[in-house]
C-alpha cells in the first residue's frame, strides 16, 4: 500500500512539473533573463542531486574526491560518459586501496 502511495505521489509531481509551464506560460517568453534561467534550471538540479551523492557514496572524503577530479578533467576533455563514468570509478577504488 506504501509504494502504491509512492508511485501516485510521485506521478502527481512530474505531471505538475510538465503541466505547470504550459498554463502559465501561453506565450513565448521574451525576457532573456528569465529564458537563461529556465535554460538552466536542469543543470542546477542536477547538480544539487549528484554532488551530496558523491561525497556519500564512498564513504570517504579522499576517495569521493578522487573520483570528483578524474570525472571533472576527462569531462574537461569531451571524454566520453562511459569513459569518465569508469576512470572515476577506477580512482575512487585506486584511492580506497591506499587508505
Amino acid at each position: 500500500m506504501k509504494i502504491a502511495v509512492y508511485i501516485a505521489v510521485m506521478a502527481g509531481v512530474t505531471y505538475l512539473i510538465r503541466m505547470l509551464p504550459f498554463t502559465f506560460f501561453r506565450k513565448k517568453i521574451k525576457s532573456r533573463f528569465v529564458r537563461s534561467l529556465l535554460y538552466y534550471i536542469p543543470y542546477a538540479v542536477l547538480a544539487a542531486m549528484t554532488v551530496p551523492a558523491i561525497f556519500d557514496s564512498t564513504g570517504n572524503l579522499y576517495t569521493a574526491i578522487a573520483g570528483s577530479v578524474t570525472a571533472l578533467v576527462l569531462a574537461f576533455f569531451n571524454m566520453p560518459l562511459i569513459v569518465v563514468a569508469l576512470a572515476a570509478s577506477l580512482a575512487a577504488f585506486i584511492t580506497g586501496l591506499f587508505l
